[in-house]
């Protein structure tokens, strides 16, 4: 299955880094897509580990979870690294070792391609980012270039127009009327 607007998004079950609420210990879990249903869910893809644009953006995700939260929406990250790669990347880089949500693992490379993002060529995935609504419809997908980071403020913006189920003009902002 390949991830499409208005369908399903694909399930997964995968392993996953990630840091305790006080970031004082190391956990390693299966995440499932599952286990966010009822819930948005913001999944975001990355290249690699130990790179220069992806610390970017995955602090700047990290430093607006609590504007993802107010809209009950659940970030998660991945890239085909494994699970102790992305443990050694934020155990080495200080901004990191703050991240709040999961790193999925995917070594297989089946997230990536289901998702649409894997340069199999490569083996790894481009900046892909996907908005999933409480039903686990895929609203949203957008796919840039390796070198190229994302605005997170625009994912809020495209977020709070996609959840009042309201048409809205381009460049509308929430608390802006809407068609």
């Amino acid at each position: 299955m390949t991830a499409k607007v208005g369908l399903p998004a694909p399930g997964f079950e995968v392993q996953a880094y990630n840091r305790d609420k006080d970031n004082t210990d190391d956990q390693f879990s299966t995440v499932k897509l599952e286990d966010y249903s009822g819930k948005w869910v913001c999944l975001f893809f990355y290249p690699l580990d130990f790179t220069f644009v992806c610390p970017t953006e995955i602090v700047a995700f990290n430093d607006a979870l609590d504007a993802f939260k107010e809209r009950s929406c659940e970030l998660l990250t991945a890239s085909t690294d494994s699970v102790y790669s992305h443990k050694g990347w934020c155990d080495s880089h200080p901004e990191l070792a703050k991240l709040k949500f999961p790193m999925l693992s995917d070594n297989s490379h089946s997230l990536s391609e289901a998702y649409g993002v894997l340069d199999a060529e490569k083996g790894l995935a481009y900046r892909g980012i996907y908005l999933i609504d409480p039903t686990g419809t895929l609203r949203y997908l957008a796919v840039h270039d390796l070198p190229v980071g994302r605005n997170v403020e625009e994912i809020l913006r495209v977020l709070d127009a996609l959840q009042p189920g309201q048409l809205v003009p381009c460049n509308w902002k929430k608390g802006e009327e809407t068609l």
